[in-house]
């Protein structure tokens, strides 16, 4: 189960990736003046892609040295899957809709987003825990 986790890490960082290579299309557009759109938020969503892709295969390739239980490592795979996505698909959701995300409020495409956002961040803190906390237990194993 655990080399599926992996796997399902790498395989969804590698799509996060693909998408935010796509979102560059759009971008590229609005800052030549071919599309009307916000500069910042096309850049957003271009990067969003790329940085949580890699992130997701980051922890994909570290996962062999990272000393957690397998219930820990399945949930540090599933929150940078949800991260990675969530914070991908707001941005090019918003991007694609003029709207931030900032708050509850607004059109019901921003509470999407806005809530896209939140499960994103939930997502990738409980990664990052997960990531330090499995660094952290290796060291513990190496000094041992």
């Amino acid at each position: 189960m655990e080399g599926r986790m992996r796997a399902r890490l790498l395989y969804h960082g590698a799509l996060v990736i693909l998408l935010g290579l796509l979102a560059g299309f759009p971008y590229a557009c609005v800052v030549t003046g071919q599309m009307a759109g916000e500069e910042r938020a096309w850049r957003m969503a271009h990067m969003e892609g790329l940085l949580n892709g890699m992130l997701a295969l980051i922890a994909a390739g570290v996962w062999d040295a990272l000393v957690l239980s397998a219930r820990q490592r399945r949930w540090l795979a599933l929150s940078l899957i949800v991260a990675a996505w969530g914070n991908v698909i707001a941005s090019i959701l918003g991007a694609s809709f003029g709207v931030r995300g900032l708050s509850l409020a607004g059109p019901p495409m921003n509470a999407v987003v806005y809530l896209l956002f939140i499960a994103a961040i939930v997502g990738v803190l409980i990664g990052a825990v997960l990531l330090v906390r499995g660094g952290a237990q290796a060291i513990r194993g190496a000094d041992a």
